[in-house]
């Protein structure tokens, strides 16, 4: 029997993620397994995955940060998972899973290894001198190596597949796909009524590269004109080292610029409560947030920027402002509360991109063609 191993550095998206990926590969007769970390016994995420089939495996893996000593320690363990399970298909994502993983798969003999740039994260955006280029220049090592190692990688932006092709990560003799992003399930998002209010939304994790101090920046701006507009904001504080301080979400809460939230297990609710999604950030895979708002028939505003420009049509299905611009963020939410029918018309054709371009199901079959699974 086929066996595709999936690893992944959080456990909550291989069924938030991935479960479409997984579901349509079991359909097809393969045995799935997992690996992540998080994956304890007792976990919710695991008797989902165990319910469905799915063979699941903990990690020992500290997702951010380099610590030699820890990073091996990953290493061994998913090299003997992989001996253990002897998968024929290893198909891997996000930083760490991507390089460790390819290359115990490489050296336990898989004999087709793919991977998948989901982003490029917090080392390769912003200035390239101190820490961070230090950091930038060690992963672009460590990716070029294991890269070496793959059949084929699979990218969600063209930007990112030309960077990793321009740095020479990706040598010419490994082939890759573009894909869009991770799809969204159009059946579990439906289109409601937009809210009288205007009301904006940003989910993610809130980190400065999401451009959440450039969205706390233009919603005060806008506030000042329009005092009844109002700013939610749905995530959570990060380990990664750009993230905001405590003290900053306090600050804009306690002046009244946002509403925060938290973290949320399910945001269709508060996509449902908004008129218009943004997603300021410098750089993105294919933001899922953003595909989930359009599901659901919202206008989005979000930056000219890799992963970002490729979900908007400017002017279509929302606004294209420049990156860290503060100013034409305002200016475009501006726009939307002075022109309503241009947002309730622009919410129908993120509707149309969602259901014709983002399709889970077109963006898994693809996937799966490409990995000799169809």
């Amino acid at each position: 029997m086929r066996r595709i191993l999936i690893c992944a550095s959080f456990a909550e998206s291989l069924v938030k993620f991935r479960g479409a990926l997984i579901q349509a590969a079991l359909d097809s007769g393969v045995k799935v397994h997992v690996v992540a970390p998080g994956l304890k016994s007792d976990s919710e995420i695991t008797a989902e995955l165990e319910k469905k089939g799915v063979v699941v495996h903990d990690l020992i893996m500290k997702r951010t940060g380099l610590n030699p000593i820890v990073d091996a320690v990953t290493f061994v363990f998913l090299f003997l998972i992989l001996l253990r399970v002897r998968p024929t298909i290893f198909l891997a994502y996000t930083i760490k899973p991507v390089i460790y993983g390819s290359l115990a798969a490489w050296l336990v003999g898989v004999h087709r290894r793919f991977v998948l740039i989901t982003g490029l994260g917090y080392a390769f955006i912003g200035e390239s001198s101190g820490k961070r280029g230090v950091l930038r220049k060690l992963l672009q090592g460590l990716y070029r190596f294991s890269l070496a190692r793959t059949h084929k990688v699979f990218f969600q932006n063209p930007d990112d597949e030309a960077l990793f092709r321009e740095l020479r990560l990706l040598s010419d003799q490994v082939p890759s796909c573009i894909v869009n992003g991770s799809g969204v399930d159009i059946s579990e998002y439906q289109v409601v009524p937009l809210p009288e209010q205007a009301r904006f939304l940003l989910i993610g994790r809130l980190l400065g590269d999401k451009g959440v101090r450039e969205y706390a920046q233009a919603a005060f701006a806008v506030k000042a004109k329009y005092p009844s507009a109002c700013f939610q904001m749905v995530g959570w504080i990060d380990d990664n080292p750009d993230a905001i301080n405590q003290k900053e979400l306090d600050d804009w809460v306690e002046s009244g610029t946002l509403e925060f939230l938290g973290k949320l297990d399910d945001v269709r609710p508060s996509i449902a409560n908004c008129r218009v999604f943004v997603l300021p950030s410098y750089r993105e895979g294919t933001p899922r947030t953003v595909l989930e708002a359009m599901a659901m028939g919202r206008a989005i505003i979000t930056t000219d920027a890799p992963g970002c420009r490729e979900t908007v049509v400017d002017g279509g299905n929302g606004y294209l402002v420049p990156v860290q611009d503060s100013e034409a963020l305002a200016h475009a939410m501006l726009r939307c509360i002075e022109y309503p029918d241009n947002v309730a018309a622009m919410g129908v054709v993120s509707r149309q991109i969602a259901e014709n371009k983002y399709d889970v199901h077109k963006v898994n079959q693809i996937m799966l063609k490409e990995m000799g699974i169809l």
